[in-house]
C-alpha cells in the first residue's frame, strides 16, 4: 500500500504541471473554460505516471491505456470544436463574474488546480488497474461491456446534439429524439458509465477502494457541476424544457412518462 500511495502521489505531480501550463494559456485569452477542452489530458498524465511504476506483468496496462486515450482523445476533440470561436463558456462567466477583482489569480485554485484535484481523485481505478498483477477475470470483461456502451452513449449523445444545434431550430424548444427521448443527459449518463467501466477492472484488480473515484464522478455529474448546473435555470429561459423534465428521466435512460412529441429547437443545455 505505500507504494501505490507513492505511485497515486506521482500521479498529482503529473496532473499540476499540466492543469498551471493550461492556466497559463487562459490568462491573454481570458478563457478559463480552455481547462474542459484539457481535463481528459490530466487523466492521461496520471496513467502515465501510474504505468511507469506499474509492474513489468501487469496484465490490464495495455488495454487500459488503450481505452483511456480513446476516451481522452474523443472527449478532448469534441469540446475543442463545440466551444472553438465562442468564447468563454457562460457558467465561466458567471465564475469569473462572482470572483472580481482579481480573478486571473484567483483562476488558478478556484478553476484548475481544483480540476486537477478532482481527475486525481477519479482517476484512481487507473491507479488499481495498472498496477495490480492479479489476472483478468469477469470483472474485467463486465467493466469492459459498461466501458463500451458507456462510450457509445456519450458520443451518441453528442453526436446527435451537435446534428440538432446545426439545423439551427427556432429558439424555444428542445431536443427530444433519439437517445434525448430517454435521458434528458445521456452523454453524461455515458460518461458515469465508462468510469464505472474502469472501476469494474479495479475491482478485478483487487482495488475496491478505487470506486471512489466513480463516486466522486457520479456526484459531480448529477449533483454538482453536471445536471444541477445547467438545469438550474433553464426553465426561465426555455419554457418548453419544463415538460421535457416531467416526462423525461434526468439521467438515467428510461421510456418517457409519456409520449413525447418532437420540437424544433434551440438545443438543450449540455
Amino acid at each position: 500500500m505505500p507504494d501505490t500511495l507513492h505511485a497515486w502521489l506521482l500521479g498529482l505531480a503529473a496532473i499540476v504541471p499540466v492543469a498551471v501550463a493550461v492556466w497559463l494559456a487562459s490568462l491573454p485569452l481570458k478563457d478559463a473554460s480552455i481547462v474542459d477542452r484539457w481535463w481528459s489530458a490530466l487523466f492521461v498524465a496520471a496513467a502515465l505516471a501510474y504505468a511507469a511504476r506499474s509492474p513489468v506483468a501487469a496484465p490490464r496496462r495495455a488495454w487500459v491505456l488503450a481505452l483511456l486515450l480513446a476516451w481522452a482523445l474523443r472527449l478532448a476533440l469534441h469540446i475543442t470544436w463545440r466551444n472553438w470561436g465562442h468564447g468563454e463558456d457562460r457558467r465561466y462567466q458567471d465564475i469569473r463574474a462572482r470572483n472580481q477583482p482579481g480573478y486571473a489569480w484567483k483562476s488558478l485554485p478556484y478553476v484548475f488546480l481544483l480540476q486537477a484535484v478532482l481527475a486525481w481523485v477519479i482517476s484512481l481505478p487507473l491507479l488499481a488497474a495498472l498496477r495490480s498483477p492479479a489476472p483478468l477475470g469477469l470483472l474485467d470483461a463486465a467493466g469492459l461491456v459498461a466501458w463500451l456502451l458507456g462510450f457509445l452513449c456519450e458520443a451518441l449523445g453528442d453526436w446527435q446534439l451537435a446534428r440538432f444545434r446545426a439545423a439551427r431550430p427556432a429558439a424555444g424548444a428542445v431536443l427530444d429524439t433519439g437517445l434525448w427521448r430517454y435521458s434528458r443527459h445521456p452523454n453524461y449518463f455515458g460518461e458515469c458509465l465508462l468510469w464505472w467501466g474502469f472501476g469494474l477492472l479495479a475491482l478485478g484488480a483487487g482495488g475496491w477502494w478505487a470506486l471512489a473515484g466513480p463516486v466522486l464522478l457520479t456526484v459531480l455529474l448529477v449533483r454538482v457541476s453536471g445536471v444541477a448546473l445547467l438545469e438550474r435555470d433553464i426553465a426561465g429561459r426555455r419554457p418548453a424544457y419544463v415538460d421535457y423534465v416531467r416526462r423525461t428521466s434526468a439521467f438515467i435512460p428510461w421510456p418517457p412518462r409519456a409520449a413525447a412529441t418532437p420540437s424544433a429547437g434551440a438545443g438543450n443545455p449540455t
